[in-house]
């Protein structure tokens, strides 16, 4: 692809990203999951932006997961018991600028069939 619309790209999903952050933000309660999604790995935080902290978070590659709809689905439920060991049922997921489709959905039906609410 030619630099100049990657770089229009990417200023889309950075706006689109900020938009949804001023609208959502996370608490000890309901913490806000952000997911990252990269062309080789995805990765998933559960975060307190109260005390500004981390919860719980997990990456592809230390799962040796790819970052296709089955290593989504995949991660999405090692997520989803991670986040029920830590006590969390209901979340806010934030989908850090991404469209809920594909990876990105794939991810988040798994922690809807894993019993996450949000």
């Amino acid at each position: 692809m030619n630099i100049k619309v990657m770089k229009n790209k990417l200023a889309k999903r950075i706006k689109r990203k900020r938009r949804i952050r001023s609208k959502i933000s996370g608490t000890p309660a309901l913490p806000r999951v952000s997911v990252f999604r990269s062309n080789r790995y995805l990765s998933a935080q559960a975060i307190d932006d109260t005390n500004s902290t981390t919860l719980v978070s997990i990456h592809s590659k230390t799962n040796s997961l790819k970052a296709n709809k089955d290593g989504a689905k995949a991660l999405g439920e090692l997520f989803a018991g991670k986040l029920k060991e830590a006590g969390i049922a209901n979340i806010v997921f934030d989908r850090n600028g991404y469209q809920y489709h594909g990876v990105i959905a794939a991810f988040g039906d798994a922690l809807r069939e894993n019993e996450i609410k949000f």
